[in-house]
């Protein structure tokens, strides 16, 4: 099969980003990240950014915007699409890497975001009324006007159902666009390759690549981001890696709680990953227990017939 835009993905320390960088130096070509943590600057050790010094071939669609910054799939899939027709109109293949599903149907699929990405008032009055009248009274008016997407979203889950609510000020059911997940449709042809591995041993990769994230300086990282201001931002809160050692340099809990809490979190992050990936027919699956990162580096160019 020949492909100009290949997309490497799978859970997280799998090898996604190895096995990419030799596929694209073999092709000449750029990697294209597909990860929602690592658009962010300085927040590099958490996300497991391939250092500079060690990248085989360019990394693109990193270190786009500050922590602060609100960032969304819309805005990656401007980003990512930029980044595709550069590429090719370079004559370049396109290489994708990365474990954000959702960032990865964002940038080769047909998908229409609603306009409210960016902080509307609407937002900002369902936000007033979550604080107001709580979560419970919110989501039973998004079950007076939208039945459907109440009954798939949790009322705990105040963020989605403000979003919801605001979909629907824009005349767009969030349950129809979740049921639009489920069929993709193209927008640029690809070929999906996934990489998998025996569950015991990438739990042994994660919890071993947490312990090299600490022993490298992701502590002094996440010191930086606080001293910066960037502790407050939903971003650096939400981030796996980040939010535990805010927790533990905030005084609230010990480093060996927050450590495991990082584990722990970051396995659990790498089933929903698998999950969420095993639901997408196009993608062929590669056992990294049985090829290295080289070995299968070289399956996928064999596949594609570009060795």
């Amino acid at each position: 099969m020949s492909a100009s835009i290949v997309a490497i993905v799978g859970p997280t320390a799998v090898g996604k980003s190895a096995v990419a960088d030799r596929v694209a130096r073999a092709l000449d070509t750029d990697v294209l990240s597909v990860d929602a943590m690592q658009v962010y600057r300085g927040m590099d050790i958490g996300t497991a950014k391939t250092p500079v010094n060690e990248r085989l071939v360019p990394l693109r669609l990193v270190d786009l915007v500050d922590p602060s910054v609100n960032y969304s799939a819309a805005l990656f899939q401007r980003d990512a699409r930029c980044e595709i027709e550069r590429l090719r109109a370079l004559g370049k293949p396109v290489v994708l890497c990365g474990g954000t599903g959702l960032y990865l149907r964002a940038a080769l699929d047909e998908m229409d975001f609603p306009a409210g990405e960016t902080k509307s008032d609407a937002r900002v009055r369902y936000e007033r009324l979550a604080n107001d009248a709580g979560s419970h009274a919110l989501h039973e008016l998004l079950r007076l006007r939208d039945p459907r997407s109440a009954d798939v979203i949790h009322e705990h889950n105040v963020r989605r159902v403000i979003r919801a609510l605001e979909m629907l000020d824009e005349g767009t059911s969030y349950a129809d666009q979740k049921a639009a997940f489920s069929a993709p449709r193209p927008c640029y042809e690809a070929v999906y390759f996934g990489l998998m591995m025996e569950r015991e041993r990438l739990y042994q990769r994660i919890d071993d690549r947490v312990d090299a994230m600490i022993a490298v300086g992701l502590i002094d990282e996440v010191e930086r981001l606080m001293d910066a201001g960037a502790a407050p931002a939903l971003t650096a809160r939400q981030a796996i890696g980040y939010k535990e050692l805010i927790a533990y340099l905030e005084g609230t809990i010990a480093l060996d709680e927050a450590v495991e809490l990082i584990k722990m979190r970051s396995r659990r992050y790498a089933k929903r990953q698998l999950s969420w990936f095993r639901r997408d027919g196009r993608i062929s699956w590669i056992s990294m227990d049985e090829l290295d990162e080289d070995a299968a580096a070289t399956f996928i160019l064999d596949a594609i017939g570009r060795s």
